[in-house]
């Protein structure tokens, strides 16, 4: 059982770093008209609690998307056809790679606003609670969004309240080039945050199976209580804040930091606990070949779709 819920995650891990890794490799085609906010160093949390939620559960996350749809969603194929803007995708290419949606599994969508989401996530929980369906709502958001009053309402709401919501802190230290030292005038949220009626998880592992675990643990709680949840995790940004590229000459942080934090990868710590599992490598290697032959796969059918015409501009628009 075990091993098979590690092959599992391994392979969602995965087929998000090679997703990104190809975006890299082919943005300069400039055939992606969309900004790039990537997520790799992520992988663990977006995966980790994805994977623990139901299939009707509901996620809200910000600009920084990628992992978090591909987590909850698994459609490729989507993600793909909305980089390139085609008619063929769920937003006909409105959405790009900011505003991610796919309500029909759980995604509810992302917003390039910092702060944004969470109010509408605990909408969302108070509206699941109103009608009694024990959905969960998951709401992804930066270190950056503590500085927002957003957060503080949304805390202080959801656990006035006792809805069924998990608040999930991606911690890195940075928002855009400012560090969080410099923006908050407090030691440690948790600390903050432990005063709330909120159930509060933190951890600095980057194991997607210890997190797993942790969600796992959060929503059972958030089921059985209607209670909400804060997870607290830390991560290492490991590209620039929008673009694919490193920006370690840009002085807001070093090349060291990266390379301490990347002893602990999460797709490469995870590889090893699989070899540890008994899986041999060329097990392992098939199961990336054939991840990376679906992507280049679904790449090519999306460059051959059709873009939307010019009267999608006016559809599903509200003003």
């Amino acid at each position: 059982m075990r091993k098979e819920l590690n092959i599992q995650l391994y392979k969602e891990m995965y087929l998000i770093r090679r997703s990104e890794e190809k975006i890299c490799q082919i943005y300069s085609e400039d055939q992606m008209k969309t900004p790039m906010h990537m997520s790799m160093g992520s992988e663990a949390i977006d995966v980790g609690i994805c994977h623990a939620l139901k299939n009707n559960d509901q996620v809200f996350g910000t600009y920084r998307s990628h992992a978090l749809y591909l987590a909850k969603t698994n459609n490729l194929y989507n993600f793909f056809a909305e980089m390139y803007g085609k008619d063929t995708a769920l937003l006909k290419g409105k959405g790009g790679s900011m505003h991610l949606c796919d309500p029909r599994r759980g995604f509810m969508g992302t917003s390039a606003i910092v702060a944004s989401a969470l109010s509408v996530a605990v909408g969302a929980a108070f509206a699941n609670k109103y009608k009694g369906n024990r959905k969960v709502v998951a709401v992804f958001f930066g270190d950056g969004a503590l500085d927002e009053g957003a957060f503080w309402e949304s805390v202080n709401v959801a656990s006035l309240m006792k809805l069924p919501i998990i608040f999930v802190c991606q911690d890195n230290s940075v928002a855009v080039h400012t560090h969080k030292y410099e923006r908050q005038g407090y030691k440690d949220i948790t600390q903050i945050v432990s005063k709330f009626r909120c159930n509060l998880f933190k951890d600095n592992t980057t194991n997607v199976e210890d997190i797993f675990n942790m969600a796992s643990k959060a929503i059972s709680i958030i089921r059985s209580t209607q209670t909400p949840c804060f997870i607290y995790l830390r991560y290492y940004r490991y590209l620039e804040h929008v673009g694919i590229n490193k920006d370690f000459d840009a002085g807001y942080r070093s090349e060291s930091e990266f390379k301490k934090w990347f002893r602990k990868d999460p797709v490469i710590l995870q590889r090893r606990k699989l070899i540890n599992l008994g899986l041999s490598v060329t097990e392992i290697n098939n199961i990336e070949r054939e991840i990376s032959i679906m992507i280049e796969a679904v790449i090519e059918k999306v460059k051959a779709d059709p873009f939307a015409e010019k009267k999608e501009l006016y559809t599903e628009v509200f003003g």
